[in-house]
């Protein structure tokens, strides 16, 4: 079942509600894969009815092309999520997300504002707005995440901690490949030789985190591990450093908690990954 408005969506949860079922929800932009069917399968394990939006959210593109170029494939997303069983497809229309006059937008201060915060402005505000959104018009008890969009789930269980809202965050660990590399909905757009360098970039980091918690010295390393992503083929680094997990404040020596974050480019297409340290 694909829902479009917000009210038909409210109902169908009210009711289930009523009855005394739980509700997980898994937001998505669409173009799913086996990351994405994961979240699924954690949701269906915790929760009675499981939703699963789809919505290519304009406000966390500060770059017109990337909108243009994000992949948008709904109805073959639908016919996967119906046969792992999900209850509802939630795939709202713009309106029902930014009606006519929408004026309001969630800003989550600190753990917004380094990393992806400095590189996408604006992104965090719109992911923060839109999953407040989500959370409101459905009423879930739980909501579903990847660990590869690390910052993202810590702005968000920021938000819901300030903001009291009745929903519980679960982090789900990161999919990957048999390389290795960390499955995203931006994989589609690489080339084959793209792909191929693409996978390298898991390696260089668990070396990379493996000596930091050696003991070796952290400025050094992270930049001998710099130096080897752009040997081995990628374009452009956005980041690659040490960060307290949690915070997100960039850690000057290995400490616990510690998560090893990189973003990178190859060609036109910008990757991200994360590892414990």
């Amino acid at each position: 079942m694909i829902l479009r408005t917000a009210q038909n969506m409210r109902q169908i949860v009210l009711g289930w509600k009523a009855a005394g079922l739980s509700v997980g929800v898994v937001p998505t932009m669409g173009a799913l894969h086996e990351g994405h069917l994961s979240l699924i399968a954690a949701a269906k394990g915790d929760n009675d009815r499981v939703i699963v939006t789809i919505f290519v959210n304009p406000t966390q593109f500060n770059n017109p092309a990337d909108l243009a170029s994000y992949p948008r494939r709904e109805e073959a997303d639908a016919d996967l999520l119906v046969k792992h069983g999900v209850d509802v497809i939630f795939a709202p229309l713009i309106d029902q997300v930014y009606p006519h006059g929408f004026a309001s937008k969630v800003t989550v201060l600190g753990v917004s504002e380094p990393l992806e915060g400095i590189f996408r402005p604006g992104y965090f505000s719109g992911g923060a707005t839109v999953v407040a959104k989500i959370f409101s018009i459905i009423l879930p008890d739980r909501a579903y995440f990847g660990e590869k969009d690390w910052q993202q789930v810590q702005v968000i269980s920021r938000m819901s901690v300030d903001l009291n809202l009745p929903v519980q965050i679960v982090t789900c660990p990161t999919l990957r490949a048999p390389d290795g590399m960390a499955l995203s909905s931006r994989n589609t757009r690489l080339s084959p030789a793209a792909r191929e360098t693409a996978a390298k970039l898991y390696p260089l980091m668990q070396d990379c985190a493996q000596a930091i918690a050696q003991g070796q010295a952290l400025g050094p390393r992270l930049l001998a591990t710099q130096s080897a992503l752009v040997a081995a083929g990628f374009d452009q680094i956005d980041y690659f450093t040490l960060c307290d997990g949690p915070s997100l404040e960039r850690l000057i020596a290995y400490a616990p908690n510690a998560r090893l974050l990189a973003a990178v480019w190859l060609g036109d297409v910008r990757l991200i990954d994360n590892i414990v340290a």
